[in-house]
């Protein structure tokens, strides 16, 4: 796990890319892995750093906070697994709400609580979310734009980190958005593959780096 303290090393800009420890009773989780799979790597001339974020209510914003603070990314990516999911789901949009089916991994189950007490009800991703999907398409990938993030700690994740990208003036050119991924097939259907999930993420990453501009295409015209 990369840590959210000390300075931060190497000559490329960087693309932050977040995953998360184990939750519900998994030994495993694919989002964390794939994060951990692109550490270290290069796209588009950005160093990929790969970090894990607890499964836990307000502690992963203060992790996700250092790592930000300590990067100055010039893009991030979240990541999370979501059940029941069969493609990659790219999130369009974070709402400023916790309330939690299960507990966290902390025990901690909020219900009807704020992510940001007096925040704005919902953040937008400012990723290329359409160019992204198609760059997958085209790539063979099963992906689809997702309009909900849920709200668990993969939402509260996502609207905490468009909060401080929105409100802290040396993040404020830093793009952010998340992405959720299905589980690996050891763990049940619907699944995808980890390389295709691993590979998926770099593929989107490479084309936000490229795209400053999202296309304007209804998501189901895009196969």
């Amino acid at each position: 796990m990369v840590s959210p303290t000390g300075p931060a090393v190497g000559r490329f800009p960087t693309v932050l890319v977040t995953g998360f420890e184990p939750f519900g009773g998994e030994d495993v989780n694919p989002s964390w892995m794939a994060a951990q799979a692109l550490h270290g790597r290069t796209v588009a001339g950005h160093r990929l750093i790969g970090a894990q974020l607890p499964c836990v209510f307000g502690h992963s914003l203060e992790v996700l906070r250092g790592l930000l603070h300590r990067h100055r990314p010039a893009l991030v990516v979240g990541a999370g697994q979501a059940a029941g999911r069969v493609a990659l789901s790219l999130e369009r949009v974070a709402i400023n709400v916790n309330d939690a089916r299960i507990p966290d991994n902390d025990q901690v189950q909020p219900v009807d609580t704020p992510v940001v007490a007096g925040g704005p009800a919902a953040y937008f991703t400012s990723l290329p979310i359409k160019a992204m999907l198609a760059s997958l398409l085209a790539e063979g990938i099963n992906a689809e734009v997702s309009q909900t993030a849920g709200t668990f700690v993969c939402n509260h994740v996502f609207y905490g980190l468009m909060h401080e990208l929105a409100t802290q003036r040396d993040l404020q050119r830093t793009r952010g958005g998340f992405i959720h991924v299905p589980w690996l097939p050891a763990q049940g259907q619907p699944s995808m593959r980890l390389d295709e999930i691993v590979q998926g993420i770099k593929v989107a990453i490479a084309c936000a780096l490229v795209t400053a501009q999202d296309i304007r295409k209804e998501a189901g015209s895009l196969n």
